[in-house]
């Protein structure tokens, strides 16, 4: 047989998945979640006079997006309810307007797409929506536009809802609402680029392509975006292979503590050349750090003329046992603290100290404890190593 009718042939067959059993159980539980409560919500609501109308099948179709995918762009809380609303709109109306059933279905069906579009509210089962509408019989038709409220609008209302907390609940944040890289605040308050955004993938090529693409895709673009980064930084890790913190850490780490006077951490500082220190507990626990940056800061709150001055008199013991005055590392000292792991790849660090700009990451172990610390110039030394031997041995 021919290649390309093999190749036309495999397209019918199911695509690789990536879930775990965790998630697969995790979605179906919550499509019978969902379903079973909605329609036991608006069976109470609306009673037997409603017959068989208070859970239309289409919701069905919507338990699928809303727990089995609950980042698809197409199960976002607007897709369903406005999806749902313009579907039901437009088929009640095609409906009554077309006596042919099957002109109508697909009218109905055609419109709904077309305003679900315009609207920016594409959800697939609203076009079973529609379709129910047209071909729902008597029940449906005798309902007239009251279908639109009850209970289409009252049934995808109780599916978000539904959805809002299963979905949070079982930590998959819902709606789902992704931060491009593009939309982070910058430190320095310019309109430049993040460095990693600047030497990989940037916003414009992702955007020039996805007009070439020129298809809905069942993925937002802050999701596709982060995807490609990483699956970046995840072949870049392969090619410079696993060199772990603890491999390029200093590990003779000059560190304080709480109590830690603050002219001696001020003198640590200028006596190692260094721009910060860990902070640990008795357990070597970092429980913050404290920085040049930190000093600065609140020296500027100092009456003081000259930064100089500002500084000597922050650092300068007040000799009184009770004092509003910051004498302490731990008063003044940053207390969330970003760490790395021993074990982790260097290669996670780029991000950090290149889009966050920090200066030294503190290393710990698998218990928590402060075993090293790397700076900016260990990670670029590490790097520059790698792709100098990657080099050497390609030739």
């Amino acid at each position: 047989m021919h290649p390309s009718v093999l190749n036309w042939l495999r397209s019918f067959l199911p695509t690789q998945g990536y879930v775990d059993r965790f998630e697969r159980m995790r979605g179906s539980a919550g499509a019978l979640f969902g379903l079973v409560l909605t329609g036991s919500v608006t069976y109470l609501i609306l009673g037997d006079g409603v017959g068989t109308a208070w859970l239309i099948a289409p919701m069905g179709a919507s338990s699928v997006l809303l727990f089995a995918v609950p980042s698809s762009p197409l199960a976002q809380p607007w897709s369903i309810i406005g999806g749902n609303l313009l579907a039901a709109i437009i088929g009640i109306t095609c409906a009554k307007v077309l006596d042919a059933p099957v002109l109508a279905a697909g009218v109905a069906a055609g419109l709904s797409i077309g305003a679900m579009f315009w609207f920016r509210c594409i959800h697939p089962p609203s076009g079973a929506v529609a379709l129910t509408a047209v071909l729902g019989g008597p029940v449906i038709h005798d309902m007239g536009y009251t279908f639109v409220l009850a209970p289409v609008l009252l049934n995808s209302v109780l599916m978000v809802l539904s959805a809002l907390f299963y979905n949070n609940a079982t930590r998959r944040p819902y709606p789902h609402r992704p931060q491009p890289a593009a939309d982070q605040p910058r430190k320095h308050e310019t309109t430049d680029a993040a460095p990693t955004e600047r030497a990989g993938i940037t916003a414009q090529d992702l955007d020039e392509v996805l007009k070439r693409y020129n298809q809905v895709l069942d993925i937002s673009r802050g999701d596709l975006e982060a995807i490609m980064l990483q699956t970046e930084m995840q072949a870049y890790r392969r090619q410079v292979g696993e060199t772990t913190c603890a491999t390029i850490m200093s590990k003779d780490v000059v560190t304080a503590e709480f109590g830690t006077p603050l002219a001696e951490a001020w003198q640590q500082l200028q006596r190692h050349d260094l721009t910060a220190l860990p902070v640990i507990d008795r357990g070597r626990h970092v429980i913050g750090i404290i920085t040049k940056a930190d000093y600065l800061a609140h020296a500027e709150a100092q009456t003081h003329e000259g930064l100089g001055q500002r500084i000597a008199h922050l650092i300068r013991p007040s000799q009184l046992s009770h004092t509003e005055k910051q004498e302490v590392v731990g008063q003044i000292m940053t207390r969330e603290v970003i760490t790395a792991q021993a074990t982790q790849s260097i290669v996670d660090l780029v991000p950090l100290m290149s889009n966050q700009e920090l200066h030294q990451v503190p290393v710990v172990d698998a218990k928590g404890q402060l075993v090293g610390i790397l700076s900016q110039s260990d990670l670029i030394a590490a790097l520059y190593e790698t792709t100098m031997a990657e080099r050497h041995l390609s030739h």
